[in-house]
């Protein structure tokens, strides 16, 4: 499958994806910052906006996906194209003392099932496998039919950095028929870890550290269709704003690190989806041969 980068600037609604901010906001040196009562209020009330949009996509007549709305950008898609772009409007957004980022992707996965795909993504226990070299640990906490729970520990060890994200998740799953299926999550706990792995390690209270990350949600929708899965991811998260003297040079870090790390996470999570058939190949003794495998499908000969 192609990776495809737009003018656009093409995440773990699935839930792990989001890991992609961890390497966006490790990629700045800032100082300590708290995240204070009016960062918050914009967060929930940007969120509640969010929601609002969602639901008018699951009434009646709504587009359940998004991305499939421009008929080109459809075709790529469906091509094998990984598409990342920015929400509408400005990205980061602004708001009092933070910022909040917006990014959409989605990607199709041909002759594969939604339930494979969901066998993947509902296995925290292995995100640390499937989301390498980012997340540490991973570890599920609860899990049933509607709702999920799990940690994990994130960590941008290509920028050398010593703070590690200690992070508590909530996920609604939601089956609307045989074809299409939603998924929110969202963090009910964000924690720095400063000194990860030496000596001082030690945790920071919640809203206070560098503030790479304050808050995380995401909204995954999947549907099978045109013999395979779409997968569309909308990411959002709440980070410190970036001082002014930094700006100049952060902004397009930013929006560089943003792009490839979050086509880098999808990827990942299609590629854990190929292992998984692999898997299902060997179990049913089967032999599966790369150009059998490919592009999140599975044709086996006997």
């Amino acid at each position: 499958m192609k990776m495809h980068a737009s003018q656009h600037y093409a995440l773990d609604g699935l839930a792990g994806a989001l890991l992609w901010l961890v390497m966006v906001g490790f990629t700045i040196p800032i100082n300590a910052a708290t995240l204070k009562s009016e960062t918050v209020a914009a967060w929930d009330d940007y969120l509640q906006t969010v929601n609002g949009n969602f639901q008018d996509r699951l009434r009646p007549g709504g587009s359940f996906l998004g991305t499939l709305e421009n008929p080109e950008q459809a075709a790529k898609i469906r091509g094998g194209e990984i598409i990342v772009e920015p929400a509408s409007g400005q990205n980061p957004k602004k708001a009092p003392g933070g910022l909040i980022h917006h990014w959409m992707g989605a990607m199709f996965l041909p002759n594969v099932k939604l339930d494979t795909i969901l066998e993947v993504t509902r296995d925290y226990d292995h995100y640390k496998e499937f989301y390498r070299p980012y997340v540490i640990e991973s570890k599920t906490i609860a899990r049933d039919n509607s709702a999920d729970s799990f940690s994990m520990l994130l960590m941008n060890k290509v920028f050398v950095s010593k703070t590690a994200l200690d992070a508590d998740y909530e996920v609604t799953n939601v089956r609307l028929d045989d074809h299409r299926y939603y998924s929110i999550s969202k963090t009910t706990r964000v924690q720095e870890i400063e000194e990860y792995g030496h000596p001082a390690q030690h945790s920071k209270p919640q809203g206070q550290g560098h503030g790479y990350i304050w808050r995380l949600y995401s909204i995954a929708r999947l549907e099978q269709r045109d013999e395979g899965v779409y997968v569309e991811l909308e990411g959002i998260g709440l980070s410190r704003d970036i001082p002014v003297a930094l700006r100049v040079v952060a902004d397009p870090i930013v929006r560089r690190v943003s792009r490839n790390s979050l086509l880098i996470s999808l990827q990942q999570t299609k590629e854990a989806v190929d292992s998984r058939l692999a898997d299902i190949g060997k179990a049913a003794g089967v032999r599966a041969t790369s150009g059998q495998l490919r592009s999140g499908s599975a044709t086996f000969s006997k």
